[in-house]
């Protein structure tokens, strides 16, 4: 496993696509770096679950999903497939997708999962937690596809959020974090400002700016987590209206 940093977006106004994941990986081509390498595998790492809800809503049962995942994974990182990436394939949630799909109907071989998989395990996938997340998934008829467009919009947010998080356990600011996160999904004026205040022992104004800065700071995170994923920074207002759509 590479140990160099990983390389990190740019979270300025206008800077997303400075040094993107998913543009690391266009740009090196057929003369794919160590640095591109590393941002495929974030990524793949990231975005795994998504990848096995998929399998699973095919029909796959939970061993198997698994072993599929894993499979999966080795050969896609093992295997040069900078050499298939092109500029007009677009989002990494496409090409993911679209590499699994190739995999599964030409590649795969029950038989074969260990030696494919190399023994070693590339996502960290625990048997018992992975399957009840799975079985926490809506149980109305959503297809594969479906499922997989959920989960990557559920898991790029919590990304977002985990960021976020991390950003004011940094300045010491946690317990004001988990105070005022409901405010990022409640209705504007649902939640009366003087309540969180109280808990804080603050005053309203103070936690209405504080709901601003934290509405804001959210936005630009969410802008810079879809820039890894997509190849131009037109696509980002467009990604993010997929992702609500696909929460509906």
């Amino acid at each position: 496993m590479a140990t160099s940093e990983q390389p990190r977006p740019s979270t300025a106004p206008g800077g997303y696509f400075a040094t993107t994941h998913w543009t690391v990986i266009l740009a090196a081509g057929q003369n794919a770096s160590p640095l591109a390498h590393e941002a495929l595998e974030m990524l793949c790492r990231t975005y795994w679950y998504p990848l096995y809800a998929f399998i699973r809503r095919q029909g796959h049962g939970p061993h198997d999903a698994q072993d599929l995942t894993q499979a999966f994974f080795a050969r896609f990182l093992e295997k040069d497939y900078l050499h298939d990436v092109h500029r007009e394939r677009g989002k990494f949630r496409s090409f993911l997708l679209a590499s699994l799909k190739h995999f599964l109907a030409n590649e795969w071989d029950r038989s074969q999962a260990q030696k494919r998989g190399g023994g070693h395990i590339l996502i960290p996938l625990d048997q018992e937690t992975t399957e009840h997340r799975y079985q926490l998934e809506p149980r109305e008829e959503l297809t594969a596809e479906k499922i997989y467009e959920r989960r990557w919009a559920l898991t790029l947010l919590d990304q977002v959020l985990d960021r976020l998080r991390d950003e004011f356990l940094a300045g010491g600011k946690g317990a004001q974090f988990e105070a005022l996160k409901i405010f990022l999904s409640a209705g504007k004026g649902s939640i009366p400002y003087a309540t969180v205040a109280a808990k804080l022992g603050s005053t309203p104004e103070a936690i209405k700016v504080a709901v601003h800065r934290l509405r804001k700071r959210y936005r630009e995170l969410l802008r810079a987590e879809i820039a890894n994923t997509v190849t131009t920074p037109a696509e980002v207002d467009e990604e993010i209206r997929y992702l609500f759509r696909a929460l509906s």
